[in-house]
């Protein structure tokens, strides 16, 4: 679930943070005190006859149920990827702009049923679901999709699957869910697109930014994860084995980005994300030497110009990398997709 993202936490994603912070905690606190649900019900026969307006604000915020609030929490932990890409201003600005046109889309889908098909819509989930199920239209256009494994030899399991299931299940969760799901995609498409200029309209303005980051940036930031952080134990010695190589693959990818970006300060005529060409080759292959090679004179090291798959170059470039950039880093990280989005989103 998380081969996409990277492993370094909320690092660099105070708003995701502060999401999950405040909305589970509300919701804990609700269902400790069932007396207070009542106003954060989200009653649509409340608001279109009882002129109860307020409803499509508290009733789209805290989950009443658990096990939405657990879902939507995997989900937006999930999705911080676009906070660190694009930035807490515009990724709030993304929320924001989903979360007012998934109100109006909600109000008038659920007079349509009432209007043409008899179905009465009381009472819909609540909870901040419809941006949460809006920010899969950036998740399905700008994530690639890299094959993991196979199961029963022929359903194939991407880094996206896990991500899809869970989504799933907050989708079958509750008889309406569909309408929110629906109102939620259709907003994020309708803001991800920006028909009729909506990501101008609908944004979050720059001084509620500046007070947000003076004030509940030093509550909701997290400090960046050190080189000697413990990576997850593996079941096995080669499993433990692979995940410290990869460990020393990203560090050392790490240090040579370092360079070339003080590098780049004297000598400005360079082009190019990174100057990749000085990059080792991946510490993968030092380990995966035969033992007669060892017993053998010593061959010169391969050249650090691999092909590259045309596929893994398309993929990044969806994401609004360079093709240049894109195909050094593939390069430099032995065409390992994964290792180069990382590094690419991170850096």
């Amino acid at each position: 679930m998380f081969s996409t993202t990277g492993s370094r936490g909320l690092y660099k994603a105070p708003l995701s943070k502060g999401l999950l912070l405040v909305l589970s905690g509300l919701t804990v606190m609700l269902s400790l005190l069932p007396q207070y649900q009542h106003m954060f019900e989200y009653n649509m026969h409340a608001v279109s006859h009882q002129q109860q307006v307020w409803r499509l604000l508290c009733g789209r915020l805290v989950c009443l149920d658990v096990k939405d609030s657990f879902c939507s929490g995997l989900l937006i932990y999930n999705f911080r990827i676009f906070e660190r890409r694009f930035g807490s201003r515009k990724f709030a600005s993304f929320l924001l702009g989903t979360w007012c046109l998934s109100a109006l889309l909600d109000f008038l889908s659920a007079q349509a049923l009432s209007l043409f098909f008899n179905c009465e819509v009381e009472e819909l989930p609540a909870g901040l679901l419809a941006p949460v199920f809006a920010l899969f239209v950036p998740f399905y256009l700008s994530i690639p999709k890299v094959p993991v494994t196979q199961v029963l030899g022929s359903i194939n399991i991407s880094n996206k699957t896990l991500v899809y299931i869970v989504g799933l299940q907050l989708f079958t969760s509750s008889p309406f869910m569909w309408l929110l799901a629906l109102s939620g995609l259709i907003s994020g498409g309708l803001y991800h697109s920006n028909v009729l200029w909506l990501q101008k309209l609908l944004f979050v303005p720059a001084w509620l930014c500046a007070v947000a980051r003076y004030l509940l940036e030093p509550l909701f930031s997290t400090s960046q994860p050190t080189s000697e952080a413990p990576l997850g134990m593996g079941a096995t010695l080669d499993i433990q084995r692979q995940q410290r190589m990869d460990q020393l693959d990203q560090q050392l990818l790490l240090a040579q980005f370092n360079e070339a970006r003080a590098n780049s300060r004297h000598q400005p005529q360079r082009t190019g994300l990174l100057q990749w060409i000085r990059l080792f080759p991946s510490l993968r292959r030092r380990r995966q030497a035969s033992p007669q090679a060892q017993t053998q004179p010593s061959a010169p090291p391969p050249p650090l110009d691999n092909p590259v798959v045309e596929e893994q170059v398309a993929r990044l470039v969806e994401m609004g990398f360079s093709r240049m950039d894109a195909l050094e880093a593939l390069r430099a990280s032995n065409n390992d997709i994964n290792m180069a989005t990382n590094f690419l989103l991170q850096h």
